[in-house]
């Protein structure tokens, strides 16, 4: 992993790494230089009392710690730079590519969850490189030039200081060992918890009105319990160092000293080489307990690394065939040949299906709930792949052709329209981004949205909020009809566009509609018999299947058929009234 991460993120950043690194050296050579001139300071300045070099040595430790600041800054600044950059590349890669992954993930990842996850682990990129340059290029080479003006001060005194270091890794490498599974489990118990609770903030009303406040909060409390746990488990994995290495430093220091004073008393000698040994052993002290938690760290930071490369690994399941070509319409002609599909491992809801919307006419389908209307019309886009069969248009098989050129040729209004984050313009103008505000206005228009916009308190410069919640559902539905109308596409698929509409409301979008349709290839699934009856051709689907096909006014005629006992549930076609669907 860092390895793969190195090569993916060193490059780029090479030059910063590199200057960061060579302030880190100068910090790590004025640490060791300010341990080693200790002994000028206590020999020359007071056993020998040299006034004549006091203030050389007091000039050369300012200009120590004057550089060594400034080695600090520097470093510490460049590598927050890359850090952040190396964030928000990865941050850019990750939208990306989940642009790329099929609608069949998102469907089985809960959204929620995915995005806390996100933003838990990303960081663990840039962690993984910062530890590794700042352990490398400060602890340890403060490390060993310390170590190296211990041992030119006393070899034998450092060589037994360093005897107890082989008992402390194997502790420490036990440690990290334990904490990777630990750090993992963390990372997903506190993205449920984070995903509960921003699906509770969007759904408040639906919690409010079934009063769930119970019930969730009992839920997400267990939730929070679990991670509360396993962050304290790590708590406890990572904190342990402190005692292993603690017990060490004093046990190292505490010896150090009584040598030191032994030999100053009992042996007449001077305690400058001790007290520069003292302080090169102090000094040292905190660059060995980051390196001896290194591995702790860096494991927790690698478990986050991992988890982002096990969404960036993720293969889409409707990547372009190596040849595909992009798809050339003219008349707009969709067909199914015995299309079959099914959810993962659930049973078939389409078995065998065909059926053909001709160029320029519109396709209705209509029948029970569960027939499969709705996964007809994700499958025109690519939204899913059959299993089976095929779907042509104009003759050319979409499995064959580029997502892209197939999907600009492909205006959708779902039956839950989503807004995003913007004004009412912008949204507007997701249908086509080259479109002009003349060209937005009129689409508005179309859907029957003109007016109740202008009557927003900036217009169609209006901010919709979340998801558009500051529009009634009928005015984000007419939104979503006028994105799908300025995208000015030969293909327009309508999933019960108009369901959210009141009958005042219907009537004009679909008039609109029926203007709109002119010329384009249209297939719509409708609960209302206001959209189907004006159909050139419906379809009526039961479990799956096609088992009718006509007309309206041919299919009502047929007594005992499905389509002419959902038209009789409705009652007075004229009214507008809902047929079961």
């Amino acid at each position: 992993m860092l390895k793969r991460i190195m090569s993916e993120n060193g490059r780029d950043h090479i030059r910063g790494y590199a200057f960061a690194i060579f302030c880190l050296i100068i910090v790590a050579l004025s640490t060791a230089f300010i341990a080693w001139i200790m002994e000028a300071v206590i020999n020359e300045a007071f056993a020998n009392r040299r006034a004549d070099l006091i203030w050389l040595i007091c000039g050369s430790i300012l200009f120590t710690f004057i550089l060594r600041g400034f080695a600090g800054y520097g470093q510490a600044v460049t590598l927050s730079k890359i850090g952040n950059s190396i964030v928000a590349s990865y941050q850019r890669r990750l939208f990306s590519h989940l642009m790329t992954l099929s609608l069949g993930y998102f469907t089985e990842a809960r959204s929620a969850q995915l995005s806390a996850q996100i933003n838990q682990n990303i960081t663990g990129i840039r962690d993984v490189l910062n530890l590794t340059v700042t352990s490398l290029a400060r602890d340890t080479l403060t490390l060993v030039a310390l170590i190296g003006v211990m041992i030119y001060q006393d070899a034998l005194l450092t060589l037994i200081v360093f005897v107890c270091a082989p008992p402390l890794l194997l502790a420490l490498r036990h440690l990290s060992r334990r904490l990777r599974s630990a750090t993992r489990e963390s990372v997903i118990y506190n993205a449920h918890v984070m995903g509960a609770m921003q699906e509770t903030v969007q759904g408040i009303a639906i919690v409010k009105a079934f009063t769930m406040e119970s019930e969730l909060e009992s839920k997400v409390q267990g939730t929070i319990n679990l991670a509360e746990h396993r962050s304290n488990r790590i708590a406890r994995l990572s904190e342990r160092t402190a005692p292993i290495t603690e017990i060490f430093a004093g046990v190292a220091i505490s010896s150090v000293i009584a040598y030191a004073a032994y030999q100053s008393i009992y042996g007449d000698m001077l305690p400058g080489a001790f007290f520069s040994f003292i302080t090169a052993l102090l000094l040292a002290y905190e660059p060995a307990r980051r390196l001896a938690r290194l591995q702790v760290n860096l494991e927790r930071a690698v478990v986050n690394a991992r988890m982002i490369y096990e969404i960036l690994d993720m293969q889409s399941h409707q990547r372009d065939k190596p040849d595909a070509k992009p798809l050339k319409v003219s008349e707009a002609r969709i067909e199914f040949r015995d299309v079959a599909f099914s959810y993962g491992d659930n049973e078939q809801t389409l078995k065998g299906l065909s059926f053909v919307a001709e160029g320029g006419k519109t396709t209705a389908l209509v029948g029970p709930s569960g027939a499969g209307k709705s996964t007809v019309i994700t499958l025109v886009p690519r939204f899913y792949d059959p299993a089976a069969g095929s779907i042509l248009i104009d003759g050319q098989d979409i499995a064959d052709v580029t997502k892209q050129s197939l999907r600009q040729h492909i205006a959708y209004v779902s039956q839950q329209p989503y807004l995003f984050e913007g004004t009412i313009r912008d949204n507007i103008r997701y249908g086509r981004p080259d479109a002009s505000d003349a060209e937005i206005e009129e689409a508005a228009r179309l859907a029957y949205a003109h007016d109740f916009i202008l009557a927003q308190p900036q217009g169609y410069d209006t901010p919709v909020g979340e998801n558009g919640v500051t529009l009634s559902g009928g005015q984000r539905q007419r939104l979503s009809i006028a994105r799908a109308l300025v995208r000015n596409a030969p293909i327009l698929l309508l999933d019960e566009a108009t369901s959210a509409l009141d009958t005042e409301s219907e009537a004009a979008v679909q008039k609109a509609l029926d203007e709109a349709m002119t010329g384009r290839t249209v297939v719509v699934i409708a609960h209302r018999l206001s959209t189907i009856i004006g159909a050139d051709k419906i379809i009526v689907m039961q479990d799956g299947m096609v088992v009718e096909e006509g007309t309206h006014e041919s299919l009502a005629q047929h007594p005992g058929g499905l389509y002419a006992r959902l038209n009789n549930l409705q009652g007075n076609a004229s009214a507008g009234e809902t047929v079961e669907d």
